[in-house]
């Protein structure tokens, strides 16, 4: 495996991003997008398995518009702590539109590296980067040709380019996995959406994962479930293969 960090230009300056991807060959391009806590070595583990299967990985630190240093220790997700409102300051300032520019930078960034695949491009998101993958499915249809949220962050709102506004939009397959237990994304609202998904007729699939709460599939989790996370790995990499190769 190959592994490097580099800056990617965006327009809104350098986006520092983790690259990994098989030695040899090239490989498809898939953007794997952070959750809420920012990057850490957690996320460099699952880009790695991602990369050991065959993908040319990019995971940007989303964060870089409040300095390319933004990122947070351990106490991040204990609410109340100086990490999480540090955290939360940013957060909050986050809007969709912005992080579709970042994803075109990414796209145009990979088709220019000897180890990426020319062709689709699939992108996934977690927690708050749920609604930024499927976004850029229904923002460049000709380009992300699979787009995947793991419990994404309120899917239904009044935030431009909503994913329950665009849901017909996009091209590519889409697959929506939802925790039972999650306050970010209530059992009302994911019911909402699968109504909405089912009438925009998009292709994919709306998943409910039993018994599990909102962040699963992070193996440095108290929440952590194996076989949910197991079985979310499954589900990503068959949508990657089928539409990537």
């Amino acid at each position: 495996m190959i592994e490097q960090t580099l800056d990617i230009a965006t327009k809104a300056g350098a986006m520092e991003t983790f690259i990994c991807r098989p030695e040899r060959g090239a490989h498809p391009p898939v953007l794997l997008l952070m959750d809420a806590p920012g990057i850490r070595e957690e996320l460099r583990d699952m880009a790695r398995r991602l990369a050991t299967v065959g993908y040319y990985v990019l995971l940007p630190n989303l964060y870089y518009r409040a300095g390319r240093d933004t990122k947070y220790g351990p106490d991040v997700l204990a609410h109340g702590s100086p990490e999480h409102q540090r955290m939360r300051a940013v957060r909050t300032k986050m809007t969709i539109p912005p992080v579709m520019d970042d994803v075109a930078a990414m796209v145009a960034f990979a088709e220019t590296q000897e180890g990426a695949k020319r062709g689709p491009v699939g992108v996934h998101g977690y927690c708050m980067s749920g609604p930024y993958a499927l976004a850029a499915a229904a923002r460049y249809p000709d380009r992300i040709a699979a787009a995947a949220s793991f419990y994404g962050t309120w899917l239904v709102s009044d935030a431009v380019e909503s994913p329950h506004l665009s849901l017909g939009k996009g091209k590519g397959e889409l697959y929506i996995a939802c925790a039972e237990h999650d306050e970010l994304a209530p059992l009302p609202m994911v019911e909402q959406l699968r109504g909405l998904f089912e009438k925009a007729g998009s292709p994919g699939e709306l998943e409910m994962y039993p018994g599990v709460h909102h962040g699963f599939a992070f193996p440095q989790r108290k929440i952590y479930d194996k076989p949910a996370a197991e079985r979310h790995w499954e589900r990503l990499i068959a949508l990657y293969r089928r539409q990537l190769g």
